[in-house]
């Protein structure tokens, strides 16, 4: 009977499957960054052994400069029965449903971690880079990550040099949302909409969007109409009271007023308001609560028309009032507003004639809806289109200013996106796209989506990745819910808070060189011109241009 584990020191961009072999994990380069972001790597680790009935466990330990700044996570695989729609092209891991690395579970000091036999699993480990660390260095070192069994048997040991820069990132320029559903959150914890309780939890999701670079919150005045069946609704989620008294309306904001309070506490910036009019062709009105004679009544859904008198009436009382609200709370200026979600070029008709309802009364106000279809701009129907990447080149080419992008479950063939099939450079590469394209704003529609397609029923996200087969595991959700209203992360989320990182380290450098300078680095060695459907196919450019960008960084601030 023998029993030995394998390990191996890899990168963040590496996606360890079980069924890897060694050749296929690629090893950690040297560690180098700025103060302000988040370094990870991974011990992938393989259990071999001739006995089924024989376990192995091991312990990791930090040294102790870098213990006090850095967190361990154990990478744990998920079900996806739906990787990937029929159409794919050739840079996906798999298609094929199965269990794919994707969840990040705290791992606690000194906890035995099984290594499953004839399996490749993962260790997540980050380096928080602060200027306590720098001073705590006080040169460049090494992490020493040391593998013992229970009985302190030293089974690996890793040394892996670190170089954090003494400057910071600079701030986060660009607006990024991930669609933040509350419904969801009472759905999976079984709690009131706006208890005390909801309160709670959605005050620490709000936290983690924060810690994903997320500054600009989706904010359900009205229940969202989004991914909603026709006919269909949505648990009611609505933070503004109606009251109909002699046919007239009053609002209560108290709710808002919170949520505002809440946005603020957790660094986001930027407030979103729920769609105006319902997804895909803006026909019909979202689904309103308000209180009349003392009892609560739906006003309006899907049996109202959008452009009809009444809604047209309540919309001439409701959006001056809620504009006030704003203004007396200091985020009118950094509040966006939407007509209606992905019109498509046969909704044109209907879409402007909602619009021609609100935009009297939204003058002055930021307006962005999500499209594909360039006619919507060029006939000026959206003045501020948040485009599918797949359909920006229209866009780039016509000089759109203030130009927003997005991609969802559409994205599959050629264009970065972050689906659990996907290898991870995929994700990160978007960083690169949206410098090169000075793109504005970045909207995702899931940050937190526990429903099946159209919201007919909640899911459990640790068993349906999926949405119920509709869209690629990994599309309709970046983070889990964890216990007492907790969350944990996804590799996804961490990758994508890579590519921020790398955006703004091109923005930083910069404004040290100019942009032309910044251009041909990222074109070096290049043999096209990155576009968001062309570009290079492994971790390694994306590594080798990081490490330029810093060592051209370094050397100019220490010419200063």
């Amino acid at each position: 009977m023998a029993t030995s584990v394998q390990f191996k020191l890899t990168h963040s961009m590496q996606k360890v499957l079980p069924y890897h072999t060694a050749a296929d994990i690629e090893a950690c380069p040297p560690l180098n960054g700025l103060i302000g972001e988040t370094l990870s790597f991974q011990i992938a680790y393989y259990g071999q052994s001739d006995d089924c009935n024989n376990d192995y466990y091991f312990k990791v330990e930090l040294d102790s400069i870098i213990a006090p700044f850095a967190s361990i996570r154990r990478v744990e695989l998920v079900p996806s029965g739906y990787s990937a729609h029929a159409t794919f092209d050739e840079h996906y891991l798999t298609t094929r449903p199965g269990m794919l690395p994707d969840l990040l579970v705290p791992y606690m000091n000194g906890e035995a971690i099984r290594a499953i036999p004839n399996q490749w699993r993962a260790l997540w480990i980050d380096i928080k880079l602060t200027k306590q660390l720098v001073e705590a260095l006080n040169r460049n070192v090494v992490v020493c990550v040391s593998c013992e069994s229970l009985g302190q048997e030293q089974l690996a040991s890793f040394k892996l040099p670190l170089q954090v820069l003494p400057c910071s990132l600079p701030e986060q320029a660009i607006i990024h949302t991930e669609w933040f559903h509350v419904d969801c959150l009472a759905n999976y914890y079984n709690v009131d909409v706006f208890s005390e309780e909801h309160w709670r939890v959605i005050d620490s999701f709000m936290s983690s969007a924060n810690k994903h670079g997320i500054n600009m919150l989706l904010t359900p005045v009205f229940t969202p109409p989004l991914d909603t069946a026709i006919g269909g609704e949505r648990l009611t989620v609505q933070l503004v009271d109606v009251i109909v008294e002699n046919n007239q309306y009053s609002f209560n904001f108290e709710k808002l007023e919170r949520w505002i309070d809440l946005c603020n506490k957790n660094n986001i910036s930027y407030i979103e308001i729920s769609h105006l009019f319902t997804q895909w062709g803006a026909k019909h009105a979202p689904k309103i609560m308000a209180t009349v004679a003392g009892k609560k009544k739906q006003l309006f859904g899907w049996f109202t028309e959008a452009t009809g008198a009444e809604y047209t009436a309540f919309l001439h009382q409701f959006i001056p009032a809620l504009k006030t609200k704003l203004k007396e709370l200091g985020v009118l200026d950094k509040t966006w507003f939407h007509i209606s979600d992905e019109p498509n070029v046969n909704q044109k008709e209907s879409y402007q004639a909602a619009k021609r309802v609100v935009e009297p009364l939204l003058e002055g106000c930021n307006i962005v809806d999500a499209l594909s279809s360039f006619e919507f701009y060029k006939e000026g129907i959206v003045d501020n289109p948040v485009v599918a990447i797949d359909h920006i080149q229209p866009f780039i080419d016509a000089g759109v200013k203030q130009l927003w992008a997005y991609y969802c479950t559409s994205q599959c063939l050629d264009v970065s996106n972050r689906f659990m099939s996907m290898p991870s450079y995929r994700n990160r590469i978007i960083g690169v796209q949206l410098y090169l394209y000075d793109i504005k704003g970045f909207l995702h529609w899931g940050f937190n989506f526990y429903n099946n397609q159209f919201s007919l029923k909640a899911i459990n996200p640790y068993q349906v990745t999926d949405a119920g087969e509709a869209f690629p595991s990994g599309d309709a959700f970046l983070v889990y819910p964890a216990p007492e209203g907790t969350v944990y992360e996804s590799i996804r989320g961490v990758v994508f808070q890579e590519a921020l990182y790398d955006l703004r380290a091109l923005q930083l450098l910069e404004e040290l060189v100019g942009r032309e300078e910044v251009i041909t680095l990222i074109h070096e060695d290049v043999a096209e011109t990155i576009t968001f459907s062309s570009y290079p196919h492994s971790s390694e450019y994306l590594f080798s241009l990081r490490q330029k960008v810093n060592k051209r960084i370094e050397v100019l601030r220490s010419n200063v």
